[in-house]
């Protein structure tokens, strides 16, 4: 036990504990202040040196990077067929990138060997003469290009907090020649149509006002109801397929249910397939989100975020043949689907452009810096609703389980997290 006469510092961290339960509570009061007041303190410094420097916030903010699941994302080895691979989690782009790369190295050696070559006598015979003083350097050199210099190695949060690692949209125009060869009802080369979706429900189901809402978001979309009738003719999704194909339509989705509740959609690429299979967490009607707006009939844009793999090419092509090519600009609507740890998060917004009020900061782009020509420009937005989440279990190459599966979810997929397959 303490010596009466002792008295702790503030800062200090007892060797011992105290026995009476007020007094703990008391001394634990106060050093917390005490710690609050030297981290306050701190920061009142550090701003008023980044005052003086900004060059310092920019470090500071450059090293702070929080290294999330998506920035520590890894990719399978890039092959020569890995383009077309639904089930290897790479990067096309990476790929495009690559393949371009050593074209302009083919295309550079090329030139520099139908170059003529003068004196290549004396040439060879220095070269020989230099041979054994040479080698060294050259394994030095060798050396060097296997093992750069330790200021060039860039360290795992420095590759993880790159430019490279940010969230960027889907380029669909980075489609393999093998992945359209393997679908080429999705990347026909001929000009879009304009899509007719047939929207259904799974048999005896309840949800009669969720596929009217579906209506809304798709474009050009029709809901018919299932019969229920216990005498009635339950009709399959191939029968129904047939229907609808007959009736140049382009695509059905079918809203499955569970206990009065959305859990998943099937889109149908007809006429003979693909299958996708979805399925949906955290329904959420329009009315439900909070200041919320009404929809118009406006043809909406279409904004495909962070599908990079050759799967996730794929799923974005789907939705693209989904919605109209041309927007209604006028509606200033827009629905999002945005991929993020492979799930599809959907929403709907309407956006208007305004002035940037005193106290709001200007737009900035993916490396944290002011987008130029926008300063004065805010963008608002007004969630439209419904709301959901999709997450992708199932492709079939035609229509059902029948016709075989280009591709399924395995629970072992998500063991490493730290990889994507989307």
């Amino acid at each position: 036990m303490a010596s009466k006469k002792f008295k702790p510092s503030p800062k200090a961290t007892l060797p011992f504990k105290v026995g009476n339960k007020d007094k703990r509570q008391k001394l634990h009061i106060t050093r917390k202040k005490v710690h609050d007041s030297i981290q306050r303190d701190e920061r009142l410094r550090r701003r008023r040196e980044e005052d003086k420097n900004p060059i310092l916030k920019e470090e500071r903010l450059k090293k702070n990077v929080p290294l999330t699941l998506e920035r520590k994302r890894i990719w399978d080895e890039l092959g020569h067929d890995s383009a077309d691979g639904l089930d290897q989690s790479v990067d096309v782009e990476q790929l495009k990138r690559r393949k371009i790369n050593q074209d302009a190295v083919f295309n550079k050696e090329s030139e520099t060997a139908q170059q003529p070559n003068e004196d290549t006598e004396s040439i060879d015979a220095e070269d020989d003469e230099d041979s054994m003083i040479g080698s060294t350097d050259d394994e030095h050199e060798s050396d060097e290009n296997l093992n750069p210099p330790r200021e060039l190695q860039k360290t795992t949060t420095e590759q993880a907090t790159s430019s490279a690692q940010c969230t960027t949209g889907a380029n669909l125009g980075l489609t393999s020649e093998a992945l359209a060869a393997r679908f080429p009802t999705l990347f026909s080369t001929e000009a879009p149509q304009i899509p007719k979706i047939l929207i259904t429900t799974s048999l005896n189901s309840n949800l009669h006002h969720e596929a009217q809402i579906l209506t809304s978001l798709f474009p050009y979309s029709v809901y018919i109801p299932r019969s229920s009738h216990r005498y009635g003719h339950k009709f399959s999704v191939r029968e129904i397929s047939s229907f609808a194909s007959k009736r140049n339509y382009t695509a059905i989705i079918v809203l499955k249910e569970d206990q009065k509740r959305p859990t998943g959609l099937t889109f149908v690429h007809l006429p003979r397939g693909p299958t996708f299979h979805f399925s949906i967490n955290n329904w959420l009607e329009g009315k439900k989100v909070p200041g919320h707006g009404r929809p118009t009939d406006h043809t909406p844009e279409l904004i495909l975020s962070n599908f990079r793999t050759p799967l996730g090419l794929l799923t974005a092509h789907l939705f693209r043949v989904v919605f109209p090519q041309q927007p209604e600009l006028q509606g200033r609507q827009v629905v999002t689907l945005h991929n993020q740890r492979d799930y599809i998060f959907v929403r709907r917004h309407r956006y208007i452009f305004r002035e940037k009020r005193a106290t709001e900061k200007s737009v900035v782009g993916p490396d944290g810096k002011e987008v130029k020509g926008v300063e004065d420009i805010r963008a608002g937005l007004q969630e439209l609703g419904p709301r959901f989440t999709l997450k992708l279990r199932r492709i079939d190459k035609g229509i059902q389980r029948e016709s075989g599966q280009e591709w399924e979810w395995k629970g072992k997929m998500e063991k490493q997290r730290t990889k994507f397959q989307l």
